[in-house]
């Protein structure tokens, strides 16, 4: 049985997101299985190791698949590239050994949001950011984000959607910097719950614009309340950026 690792890169813009949903939904996950199960000849089950929302990108998904049948790297490689739409691009196979697991051996995953912060729009980068017109206050967000490394309890920031038994996350750090107009929210963490980042970038945003305070924080995480958290920061401007492996 060989086990073959994939690095992903796609435009999430017009996807229900990673997971495959059932038959005839437009999801990433189904997308790539389509396509592998195609060269195999039997039904092929991906398994990713983020399961990224509807509409949001990733600059690095690492998937994997188990197959009895022998293929070169670069024949997987080829028949990715022949057959994918052009929003999904695989840019690497590899060999890995079989006991791999793309989610379940990763160490930690880094997120990245875009916010456009100028008065007028970006129109080459509308679909894949932010857009907002005031000035963000970025040492006030910046003293917010202290408030969530390390481990808490991130039920405020889940969705009724979540089904995972613990809402423990741990937050390993939340870099953000100005860059040519645009405000760059890093999030790394060793997992996050559904909608998790965007619901975190969406109550920086708010402290950014003066909404809510940095203080506000612990008191939203202890309340376990989702309605505290405020905003939910849009999907396009949110992207798997990076995965790091034990």
């Amino acid at each position: 049985m060989a086990n073959y690792r994939l690095t992903i890169q796609y435009d999430g813009g017009r996807y229900k997101g990673w997971q495959r949903l059932g038959r005839g939904e437009n999801t990433i996950q189904g997308k790539l299985e389509n396509v592998i199960s195609e060269l195999i000849g039997v039904d092929t089950e991906i398994i990713g190791c983020s399961r990224t929302d509807a509409g949001v990108h990733a600059l690095c998904q690492v998937a994997n698949f188990h197959t009895d049948k022998q293929f070169t790297e670069k024949e997987i490689m080829d028949y990715f590239i022949r057959y994918l739409p052009k929003d999904i691009s695989v840019v690497k196979v590899e060999l890995v050994p079989d006991k791999f697991h793309a989610r379940y051996h990763a160490k930690s995953k880094t997120y990245l949001y875009k916010i456009w912060n100028r008065k007028y729009p970006n129109p080459f980068m509308r679909k894949y950011s932010m857009h907002i017109e005031e000035k963000l206050d970025l040492e006030e967000m910046k003293k917010a984000a202290a408030f969530f490394i390390g481990k808490h309890d991130f039920t405020a920031y889940s969705n009724a959607k979540s089904k995972k038994k613990s809402m423990v996350r741990n937050i390993i750090s939340i870099d953000i910097k100005e860059e040519e107009g645009f405000v760059n929210i890093r999030i790394c963490g060793d997992g996050f719950l559904y909608n998790m980042v965007r619901k975190i970038v969406g109550t920086l945003i708010e402290v950014g614009l003066g909404k809510k305070k940095p203080c506000d924080i612990p008191h939203i995480l202890e309340s376990k309340l989702r309605k505290e958290t405020g905003i939910i920061a849009e999907a396009g401007g949110l992207y798997l950026e990076k995965v790091e492996y034990q």
